[in-house]
């Protein structure tokens, strides 16, 4: 979340380390824009994935679309420019803009952490639980808390301290003023109280998950437990580590300055972990949705996972033709022994009568049309 108010700012200095955090800063911005365009179409395109469960992470991938389209553009010019140069009215616009998507964002992560909770602890009431009607007045509460620690603080001067304004300074920045009251709301609201929630909730599904590895592997699938085991605490530790990694540090700024003021931070330091929190925006499709089944099999048909197969499936077609004309020479006997599956392409299958032996499929499930 950037600021407003007028600042000395941090400046590279160096022509060389100015270029190279200038293609780290586009490279992060790109990647935060294709990867919530890839989710937002991956959606769009696949009516599987049109369920409530994918209702958050559809408002999580626009809200850190806009993030990317809106602010990051502008937070990268002020970095590497050093100066504001775009007026006050329009610094209070982006500011909101700012507070507004971040808040949006980590609110989006939390209402999935709950989703989720819900579908694993008591799946057979989710469907009651999690009514169309819920997930509208969840939604609704993400921005009415966004736009009023944002807009609404910001505009009102809720944010503002009493001392003498800073306005002195030759190099104008935009930066957010803090003071305590309402560096203590907003971060309790935005993200101390939801990560609390969530390493609960997450923990609960930690647990869940181990202890069905346990009853698998008292059953005697000793692999089949150790697979899920181990895919359950590295989904779990990648959603966790990335918000808090990405999220905490800021947070922690954000209070001290709260208590301290505006400039009691180093400004390196803080652009830092400005930047930090911005990428897990650029996270968030790959923890989110490339975690998720179902989303990959959607991406792979969005880039042509289909299509770059289908020459695949006519060769294994041809093959299964070729060794079908070689059938006959075996004998009758052989033919009722060793009956073919034929597979089609349609993800439909032409299977020979009982007791036939499958032959394998050359072309992968996750890439079979619909």
């Amino acid at each position: 979340m950037a600021s407003n108010g007028t600042t000395s700012s941090f400046c590279l200095d160096p022509a060389a380390l100015k270029i190279t955090v200038s293609v780290v800063l586009t490279l992060l911005i790109l990647i935060t824009i294709a990867g919530n365009v890839v989710v937002c179409l991956a959606v769009g395109l696949n009516r599987r994935l049109r369920s409530l469960t994918n209702c958050f992470i559809v408002s999580l991938a626009i809200t850190d679309l806009l993030l990317g389209l809106l602010v990051l553009p502008f937070s990268a010019f002020h970095q590497l420019s050093c100066t504001w140069s775009f007026g006050k009215v329009f610094c209070n616009i982006y500011t909101s803009l700012d507070v507004m998507l971040c808040t949006a964002s980590i609110l989006n992560l939390f209402m999935i952490s709950l989703d989720r909770y819900c579908a694993v602890t008591d799946p057979l009431r989710y469907p009651m639980l999690v009514t169309p009607v819920r997930v509208t007045i969840s939604l609704v509460l993400i921005w009415v808390i966004s736009i009023t620690l944002s807009f609404l603080s910001i505009h009102l001067g809720w944010n503002s301290r009493t001392e003498a304004s800073i306005a002195n300074h030759t190099i104008p920045k935009c930066k957010v003023q803090v003071n305590l009251v309402y560096g203590l709301v907003d971060g309790l609201v935005t993200f101390y109280l939801p990560l609390l929630v969530m390493c609960i909730t997450y923990y609960r599904i930690f647990k869940i998950a181990w202890d069905q590895a346990k009853r698998i592997h008292n059953v005697g699938s000793w692999r089949a437990a150790t697979i899920r085991e181990h895919k359950a605490t590295v989904t779990l530790a990648a959603v966790m580590g990335a918000f808090i990694i990405c999220w905490f540090p800021y947070f922690t700024v954000f209070l001290y300055r709260g208590l301290k003021g505006d400039n009691a931070i180093n400004e390196t330091f803080e652009a830092v972990v400005l930047w930090l929190g911005y990428a897990n925006s650029a996270l968030n499709p790959i923890l989110y949705a490339a975690l998720n089944r179902d989303f990959r099999t959607a991406y792979q048909q969005l880039f042509g996972c289909s299509l770059t197969n289908h020459n695949t499936h006519r060769t294994s077609l041809k093959s299964n033709s070729s060794q079908l004309m070689r059938i006959p020479s075996q004998g009758p006997r052989w033919q009722e022994e060793r009956p073919l599956r034929l597979q089609v392409w349609s993800g439909t299958e032409v299977t020979a009568p009982q007791g036939a032996t499958d032959r394998p499929c050359l072309c992968p499930p996750e890439c079979w049309s619909v």
